[in-house]
C-alpha cells in the first residue's frame, strides 16, 4: 500500500536537491533558466516525474529539456548520494507551463480591469453630450 507521506516528502527531498543540481552541477549551456516547480513520485517510490518551467522561448525550452534528457544518468547518481533511500527513483523531466500560463490569465484579467475602468467613463461622456 502506498504512503502518500512518504512519496510528498521523497517528492520535496527530490525538488531541494535537483534544484541545486541544476544551479551548480550542470554545466550544459542549453539548460538557461530552469527550476523544479514539482515533483510526482509513483507509490512504489520507483519513478519520479520532474516537472521543470523554463524561461525563454519555445525552441529555448526544448533545448533544455533535451539537455536535462541527456543528463539523466548524471543527475541520477549525483541524487543517489545526496539522498538516503533503498532504490533511487527513475527520474523523467517533463516541461511545467503552468507559470506562463497564470501570468496569461493574470494579463487577461488585467485587461478586463482596465476595459471596465474604461467603459464607465466612456457612459458618463454620453450622458453629458446627450442632455447637452
Amino acid at each position: 500500500m502506498p504512503n502518500p507521506h512518504r512519496q510528498e516528502k521523497l517528492g520535496e527531498q527530490i525538488a531541494i536537491e535537483m534544484s541545486d543540481l541544476l544551479r551548480t552541477r550542470v554545466k550544459d549551456p542549453r539548460v538557461g533558466f530552469a527550476s523544479v516547480t514539482h515533483v510526482e513520485v509513483s507509490g512504489d517510490l520507483r519513478h519520479a516525474k520532474i516537472y521543470v518551467s523554463v524561461m525563454g522561448e519555445l525552441d529555448e525550452k526544448r533545448q533544455t529539456i533535451e539537455a536535462l534528457h541527456h543528463a539523466t544518468g548524471f543527475l541520477r547518481r549525483e541524487l543517489a548520494g545526496r539522498l538516503t533511500v533503498r532504490f533511487m527513483p527513475e527520474i523523467v523531466f517533463k516541461l511545467d507551463n503552468s507559470i506562463e500560463q497564470g501570468a496569461h490569465v493574470l494579463g487577461l484579467i488585467r485587461e478586463l480591469e482596465l476595459q471596465e475602468q474604461e467603459a464607465p467613463a466612456q457612459d458618463d461622456d454620453e450622458v453629458t453630450h446627450e442632455s447637452e
